[in-house]
């Protein structure tokens, strides 16, 4: 179960059928934050005559590939490998990723860029700080990156928490478990740890594709798990994704740092990450007890794809909830058997997910009984910013 805990805490009604098809797809919103890195932060102490602030051009190729070796060798310093490419870094910096994010960057006097921060409109309330400095600067220089970074941060918590109301606005960042110095930067600007995330994996075999009777729909013990319909035209049947997200939302409500997404931003989120396939969502529904022979949605999983340019790809179970009155009937567990015979008829070599290290829902000892292990450990780190 990935347990982002990102979803709300109530049930919006939002227009459904085909009166709500042209906005399926579109953000009700404008970009909220700050997007002159000048007007933020003002004064610049401590960086080395000549370094500059300013924004990352996602059309300039040096730009674009600048970042991706910062954030990999990110990856590869703290957790041992690089899994992160260019994709990654155009979720944050293009232009469909900048409606809701902001960016800035340090560069030293020839443009070369060393520290990079993004933030992220996440939900009401919640908003996603990457954190990135060059590992082989001076202490003195990246701790001084650090700072600016943070600062920049704080003044867009409170620009996204003026534009949606809201008396305090939090920061959520994280770090990979034993990073000291990333952790030394978060406590010493006021962060704290709140939370520690199990990275998950499990192998898949060919012979698995036989978990079910077919990964497109089937039928255990009065539950139907199929894939959410297309239309016509190739795209999801928008009812399927309502109840999706309405599944997900009431899953979520109780668990750990959940805020309200509405269902646009939820699907233009979705949408964004590089794995994306809109034949990776599956629903759970009852089919006995409903009242007129209908279904009830019980259940949902989101999976992506994890590319691996060296080997075979994997599947990635990026949500996976189930309502309360449906617990105990082995819904969870017929979708993790889903996407496992999915991945197998794919020729994957293997289905990831992120469990909370202190969830009290009994998903680590499902998880564990069918396969998964822990591949590597993240931290969340949180600070309330006020707004006024």
């Amino acid at each position: 179960m990935h347990e982002d805990s990102s979803r709300g805490e109530s049930l919006p009604t939002f227009p459904r059928g085909p009166a709500a098809a042209d906005s399926l797809f579109v953000i009700p919103h404008e970009n909220r934050f700050e997007s002159d890195p000048d007007a933020v932060l003002g004064d610049l102490p401590g960086l080395p005559s000549g370094w500059t602030i300013s924004t990352p051009d996602p059309s300039d190729r040096f730009d674009v590939a600048r970042l991706t070796h910062l954030l990999r060798a990110h990856e590869r310093h703290a957790r041992g490998w690089a899994g992160s490419g260019v994709d990654d870094v155009l979720v944050e910096v293009s232009e469909h990723g900048l409606r809701m994010r902001e960016n800035v960057v340090v560069r030293d006097e020839d443009g070369d860029i060393h520290a990079w921060g993004s933030v992220h409109d996440r939900s009401v309330g919640r908003m996603l700080f990457v954190h990135i400095v060059q590992r082989d600067l001076s202490d003195d220089v990246a701790d001084s990156c650090s700072d600016l970074l943070v600062e920049w941060a704080e003044a867009q918590a409170r620009a996204v928490g003026r534009a949606r109301g809201l008396a305090v606005q939090q920061i959520d960042t994280g770090a990979f478990e034993g990073d000291q110095r990333q952790a030394r930067w978060l406590a010493g600007s006021g962060f704290e740890k709140v939370r520690t995330w199990w990275q998950m994996s499990r192998p898949v075999t060919p012979d698995e594709e036989g978990l079910v009777a077919t990964p497109d729909r089937w039928t255990d013990r009065g539950v139907v798990f199929r894939l959410v319909r297309r239309t016509g035209a190739g795209l999801p049947d928008e009812d399927d994704l309502h109840d999706v997200h309405q599944v997900l939302e009431g899953a979520f409500v109780d668990h750990f740092n959940s805020s309200e997404e509405t269902f646009e931003e939820f699907v233009h989120r979705l949408r964004e990450d590089p794995g994306h396939r809109w034949d990776h969502w599956w629903l759970a529904e009852l089919a006995d007890g409903v009242e007129g022979g209908g279904r009830q949605p019980v259940g949902a999983l989101i999976g992506t794809v994890s590319e691996d340019s060296t080997g075979p790809d994997g599947s990635y179970v990026s949500y996976l909830g189930v309502l309360e009155a449906a617990r105990g009937r082995g819904v969870a567990k017929g979708l993790l058997r889903t996407i496992i015979a999915d991945a197998a008829s794919r020729g994957r070599n293997r289905v990831g997910l992120e469990v909370d290290a202190d969830s009290s829902t009994g998903a680590t000892g499902l998880y564990t009984s069918m396969g998964w292990v822990t591949k590597y450990v993240t931290e969340s780190w949180h600070r309330d910013v006020p707004v006024a």
